[in-house]
């Protein structure tokens, strides 16, 4: 029987497999940023991303106050309420929220994308803001209420800024969030013009899965920026998972 050649071994190196790349090439990156519409999908994202923790933190800050130290009828209902949203799969709510937006035209725009990821992320907000405030000390509440302040007062000039570790915490959190989501975006913008940076580069692997240092370099192009953030923020990220977790 004729013995198959050495160098034809299986078991060998091939030189069609996978192996680590001679150089790397600035080229692929353009071509990702320009020609694969990058750019566009990155100025998406922000614009949502931006609106949307903006918008969280607004009402998760007032929502946490409220609920972590004022005592009204109905509080511990609602606190409940947040509580019990958070074990909620989106997947459970994501047709009838499709309908809702449909219904009120903001299908395929931004605030449309805005209000969702606010919809879903808002428990988490309210729940850490409402753990942190829950454990500033009640005689400060009282002294600013002595001092002739009304509870937005309170809020604004006493609770806002001691609340300031917390917000950043959850903001850098909520960012996480609504930047690498797909499958929100992927429901409430249909259209490629109005995609977001996770979503394009969900379609890169159909449109370029011949051309894989592109796609690589839009994964690349996708993960660069929320690196950046947890290289720069890990310990208010930290700080955020265990806030009001510690009393002090």
């Amino acid at each position: 029987m004729r013995r198959r050649p050495r160098g034809d071994d299986r078991r060998g190196h091939h030189p069609d497999r996978f192996s680590p790349a001679d150089s790397a090439r600035a080229g692929n990156l353009v071509t990702a940023w320009q020609s694969a519409g990058m750019a566009r999908y990155f100025v998406n994202s922000l614009v949502v991303v931006l609106c949307a923790v903006v918008v969280l933190l607004l009402i998760g800050s007032m929502a946490g106050f409220a609920l972590g130290r004022l005592r009204f009828r109905g509080s511990r209902v609602l606190f409940l309420g947040c509580l019990a949203a958070l074990f909620v799969p989106f997947q459970v709510v994501m047709v009838p929220l499709a309908r809702t937006l449909a219904t009120l035209g903001l299908i395929d725009t931004y605030p449309g994308l805005v209000l969702a990821y606010v919809a879903q992320f808002l428990p988490f907000t309210i729940f850490l803001m409402a753990s942190y405030y829950a454990h500033v000390p009640a005689e400060i509440v009282d002294a600013a209420m002595l001092d002739g302040n009304t509870l937005f007062g309170v809020y604004r000039r006493v609770m806002l800024p001691l609340g300031t570790p917390a917000l950043i915490s959850v903001g850098i959190l909520d960012t996480l969030f609504c930047w690498n989501d797909v499958l929100i975006a992927l429901l409430v913008m249909p259209s490629a013009e109005h995609r977001t940076l996770m979503v394009g580069v969900t379609a890169l692997r159909g449109q370029y899965s011949d051309d894989i240092p592109t796609f690589a370099a839009g994964v690349l192009i996708a993960a660069v920026p929320m690196l950046v953030v947890y290289l720069f923020f890990q310990r208010q990220i930290a700080q955020g998972v265990t806030a009001g977790a510690t009393k002090g």
